[in-house]
């Protein structure tokens, strides 16, 4: 079963108010208006794609070690993976998919990270829960998604649900921002040009880790 297969199937059984969510209806309109004005403001064809040079960054992983993406892109291409934290389904199945295709980046020579504006706690946690064997890097503020073009500010009505849902992203984040990225994957080369990217202000929508073997696949001829 594709990635996209499982998110759709989650998604129905989230919709329909199955366990573990047990999602009242009444959620699902206004998530639905948030995502639909997200799209609406085309902010994702403004964020960085293919062709464009990746921003350089360093970041702590969970344990507070400084990692360096200029270290990193010494060694191979680097995957980045933008993760909105511990709280999204769709977010922790996508983790799972990338650790899944993990040998296979490896085997093209690169590396894999994700980035989070979650605290190193939560970003432990996350490691934990879905078994991780790649970093979680702490983008305090969403200072480096900003860079990507990725950071966008909840509306107002988005943030009273996710209250009402005790969903505290301040708490999570350590940020009292009420910002999140949009859910975006990257491969970048070792000269720091975005060689793929995928940007979708769906959160329900997430493109398949096979999808980044191609550009893997040049980084390395073009290395050649």
């Amino acid at each position: 079963m594709s990635l996209q297969d499982k998110l759709d199937a989650f998604k129905a059984d989230f919709k329909a108010g199955k366990a573990p969510y047990f999602a009242p209806p009444e959620i699902h309109p206004v998530m639905e208006r948030a995502t639909a004005e997200l799209i609406a403001s085309g902010q994702a064809e403004r964020a960085l794609r293919a062709g464009d040079k990746a921003p350089a960054f360093t970041l702590t992983d969970p344990d507070g070690t400084l990692v360096s993406s200029t270290e990193l892109l010494e060694k191979g291409p680097v995957v980045i993976s933008f993760y909105r934290g511990v709280w999204c389904p769709y977010c922790n199945m996508e983790l799972q998919a990338l650790e899944e295709a993990l040998p296979e980046f490896q085997a093209a020579g690169a590396s894999l990270v994700a980035i989070s504006p979650q605290t190193p706690v939560n970003s432990r946690k996350s490691v934990r829960q879905n078994k991780l064997s790649f970093a979680i890097l702490s983008d305090a503020r969403n200072d480096v998604a900003a860079a990507f073009g990725l950071r966008f500010a909840l509306p107002d009505y988005l943030v009273e649900l996710y209250k009402a849902l005790k969903n505290d992203l301040p708490a999570v984040n350590g940020d009292p921002s009420w910002t999140l990225p949009m859910p975006a994957r990257y491969v970048v080369g070792q000269d720091g040009t975005i060689l793929y990217s995928e940007v979708n202000p769906d959160y329900t929508r997430r493109p398949e880790p096979a999808d980044m073997l191609a550009a893997l696949g040049r980084s390395r001829v073009n290395a050649s």
